[in-house]
């Protein structure tokens, strides 16, 4: 009889073991190369689900958005991943990049939550006189190369009117902050969540003034309108205003509600916590959710309902 107990509990262990494994459920999450901002900010949100939820997540390094909305041709209901909402367009209507390379899955990409922006900045030595773009003209300034706060510097230069009326550092932009320090340039261009670390350190070390945007420079540009708040960078004591490319973190219709609806409260209600850790959560909140033109997961929908968050038709 002991023996048939034993051997009872010991099935009923392996049982509940099961369950409890078969419980948890397990999601990938794919956003940016290995030591960017992004890449921290998945590794935050993966400790965020281990914390408020039975969701696990396995961070994949990618190498852009492109690829990363790309693969949602070959991918499951575990998929989650980060992009610019105008990507996710470009692929549905098979523009730019994704000619050609049209596929039904991008109709079924599906948008959870908004997550930092890229958010210009325009950073100029305080003690340079750089007071507007109009000021930057005759200056050396560093653009960096290749990322998208490189090509969005050299479009503004242009939009506002300074193509060839400055000097481009040849510079690495990893360098940005020891050659405004020892005035090898006068400005930088970086973009990046806020609060972007070079700007903090740059700012604490040197000394900076960040520019701002007028409304009409903002609509010249077609981006997002951002504010960054006064007080985000030393010596910073008015709201700087600039532009933001949005990113949001997408599945597709293969995965189920009740995993989406936890992905996105858990994610929200784990914010605050993870905005202690790392100041750029604390530029999210409802308001981005404007940023999201296209359409909710129903999971998230469920959430967003719950929440009293309001939703365009289109996100529907």
């Amino acid at each position: 009889m002991k023996f048939f107990t034993r051997a009872a509990l010991a099935a009923a262990i392996v049982g509940f073991a099961g369950t409890a494994a078969f419980a948890e459920t397990r999601v990938t999450y794919k956003s940016a190369k290995a030591g960017s901002s992004y890449y921290q900010m998945a590794v935050q949100i993966a400790e965020a689900m281990k914390a408020g939820s039975d969701i696990s997540v396995t961070i994949e390094e990618s190498q852009g958005s492109v690829q990363n909305v790309m693969e949602v041709k070959a991918r499951g209901g575990d998929y989650v991943f980060t992009t610019p909402p105008a990507l996710v367009g470009l692929a549905q209507g098979g523009k730019a990049m994704f000619e050609g390379k049209g596929d039904p899955a991008f109709d079924e990409i599906r948008a959870l939550f908004p997550i930092p922006s890229l958010t210009m900045h325009f950073v100029t030595r305080a003690d340079a006189g750089i007071n507007s773009f109009a000021d930057l003209e005759g200056k050396t300034i560093l653009l960096g190369k290749g990322s998208f706060g490189a090509r969005e510097g050299e479009k503004y230069l242009g939009l506002f009117g300074l193509e060839g009326k400055v000097t481009l550092a040849e510079v690495e932009l990893s360098n940005a902050v020891p050659a405004l320090k020892n005035g090898q340039i006068d400005a930088f261009v970086t973009a990046g969540s806020y609060p972007a670390p070079n700007v903090i350190e740059a700012a604490a070390s040197t000394g900076v003034k960040v520019l701002s945007l007028s409304d009409e420079q903002v609509a010249e540009t077609k981006r997002a309108r951002l504010v960054i708040p006064a007080g985000t960078y030393a010596g910073q004591d008015e709201d700087i205003v600039t532009t933001s490319l949005p990113v949001v973190a997408y599945t597709t219709t293969k995965m189920d509600d009740d995993t989406a609806y936890q992905l996105t409260k858990t994610y929200w209600e784990g914010k605050a916590a993870m905005g202690e850790a790392a100041p750029w959560w604390n530029g999210v909140d409802e308001g981005l959710m404007s940023n999201i033109p296209g359409k909710i997961h129903p999971g998230a929908i469920r959430y967003y309902k719950e929440a009293g968050m309001a939703l365009t038709d289109a996100q529907m």
